[in-house]
């Protein structure tokens, strides 16, 4: 049941209640063999009732379907959808752990992808057209516009690109959210003119989503909260990282190739990026802006510190104590925020403009600076590219994070050569782990292997690391490489579990 009194108040447009359903009413316009486009961006937005109804519906009438999203969903919503064996094929992002086993196994295509490019494919017409789209509102304009919740990700043009739209109306998120949504759909190629993003806090498009609203086939009632977002408190590790980070921006400053302000910050999603973020509220800077794809704690934190003016992103995805203490007092950040569809948050064009400083994830890197943030020893998906590659190829300072080792030390997050690569040798400027800091900028590839030995790895694979250094640089080539054990530490993983092998045969060598 719903608030008939609350429900009128945030659906202005005069019919609504001609196109009011149950969530199973409306899932059953989802039909097998559809392209559905849903809302939602990293934990956010998302809408949640119909799905939920879709996966169960499914279990009585089997059916297939490719989903779009933004990018990952929350409230468990991939799971539902794979064990009800209803996703055929998924885009352009994800991190469940049953979706992910499902696409390793090879029963789910997924496709991975530059979250700038999902919708700009569609526009183009490279991807199936969306036949329903399903997008999560906090309100509906008298002329049927959707005003987006807590994610504006790839809805507008889903709902713009659909043949039917379902509104799922939800009562549980904030209403003060309305206004803060920045739609703005660029023209079409090749008349494209400069979208004119010039600042993070530009202002260049409409507060919802206009759509001919002869497309809505129905309209579902929810009061369901987002997921909280799963990061973890910053501990010794992240908190070097961010020393080293930060020591590093001070010299910049000092040293005049920067300002107190930096330049426009992005950082991506997770707990290594949140709480490396987070340690900027203790160093010598102020007036930050921050251009982002999504806005996590880190975000808030340096805002409530002060040292944050703007920030800009595509969706808001916070902890649970954190999302009390913002959700309750919008307002107070209402002058300082804007969300945007995600094809302008992580538009190539706007990095390059703004000079944006990228920081961003690694699962592993390279002696070379070769980046892989998807894939376990090459072949095993994790999560996606998500935005990375948006930034980390157009960035004024391009800048990749992980701790040194994983697994309990059983694995260097620093190889010779990464097992998947995606952001090459030429898009990566600098590499951080809890052991320091190595920038690359300006150096051969002989000069930048020995700068991430010497600064990044850990002290107990560091000898390992450099006799294959050593060996490779007596072969020769720009870029040396002994190629028979270039992947010879995956292997190891694979096999045995670890590559501390490594560690003991160096150790065997230099008794």
């Amino acid at each position: 049941m719903f608030d008939e009194a609350i429900t009128a108040q945030r659906c202005q447009w005069a019919p609504w209640q001609s196109k009011l359903c149950s969530a199973e009413q409306a899932a059953a316009l989802i039909k097998d063999g559809m392209t559905v486009g849903m809302s939602g961006f990293t934990r956010a937005g998302e809408a949640k009732a119909v799905p939920m109804a879709l996966a169960e519906m499914a279990k009585e009438n089997p059916l297939s379907i490719t989903l779009m999203t933004g990018a990952s969903l929350g409230n468990d919503l991939d799971r539902l959808l794979t064990e009800a064996n209803v996703l055929a094929r998924r885009m352009p992002f994800q991190v469940d752990s049953t979706l992910r086993k499902a696409i390793n196994d090879g029963k789910v295509m997924f496709i991975d992808q530059h979250l700038s490019e999902t919708v700009e494919q569609l526009r183009n017409h490279q991807l199936p057209k969306i036949n329903v789209a399903v997008i999560e509102a906090c309100a509906i304009t008298k002329d049927g516009g959707i005003v987006p919740t807590t994610s504006l990700g790839n809805s507008a043009s889903f709902a713009m690109d659909a043949d039917q739209v379902i509104i799922e109306l939800n009562l549980a998120a904030p209403l003060a959210l309305q206004g803060l949504h920045d739609v703005y759909f660029p023209e079409m190629r090749p008349e494209r003119t400069p979208v004119p993003v010039v600042a993070p806090n530009s202002r260049i498009g409409g507060t919802e989503i206009p759509i001919d609203p002869s497309k809505i086939a129905a309209i579902v009632v929810s009061n369901i909260p987002d997921s909280p977002s799963t990061v973890l408190p910053p501990d010794e590790g992240t908190q070097s990282i961010a020393d080293h980070l930060i020591k590093f921006f001070t010299y910049e400053v000092e040293s005049g190739h920067l300002t107190p302000s930096l330049l426009p910050l992005q950082a991506g999603i997770g707990t290594m990026a949140n709480a490396v973020m987070s340690g900027f509220a203790h160093g010598p800077f102020k007036n930050l802006t921050m251009y982002s794809e999504v806005l996590q704690d880190c975000t808030f934190d340096l805002l409530d510190a002060g040292v944050m003016d703007f920030a800009s992103g595509c969706s808001i995805t916070l902890s649970e104590e954190r999302g009390k203490s913002v959700w309750n007092n919008l307002d107070k950040y209402r002058d300082r925020l804007i969300l945007r569809p995600q094809e302008i948050s992580n538009l190539p064009e706007i990095v390059r403009r703004l000079g944006i400083i990228a920081v961003n994830t690694a699962l592993e890197a390279d002696i070379y600076g070769n980046v892989n943030s998807t894939h376990v020893c090459g072949t095993r998906m994790m999560n996606g590219v998500g935005g990375s590659g948006d930034f980390a190829r157009n960035a004024h300072m391009s800048i990749f994070v992980t701790k040194s080792v994983a697994k309990n030390g059983d694995i260097s997050s620093f190889v010779p050569f990464v097992s998947h690569v995606d952001h090459n040798e030429h898009d990566v400027d600098i590499l951080v782990s809890e052991h320091g800091l190595a920038d690359l900028r300006g150096l051969a590839p002989r000069e930048r292997a020995q700068v991430v030995i010497d600064n990044c790895v850990d002290p107990s694979y560091r000898p390992a690391l450099q006799a294959y250094f050593d060996e490779a640089c007596e072969r020769g080539g720009h870029t040396p490489h002994c190629l028979e054990k270039a992947l010879s530490w995956h292997h190891a993983v694979d096999t045995e579990g670890s590559m501390r092998r490594f560690i003991k045969e160096q150790e065997l060598a230099e008794a």
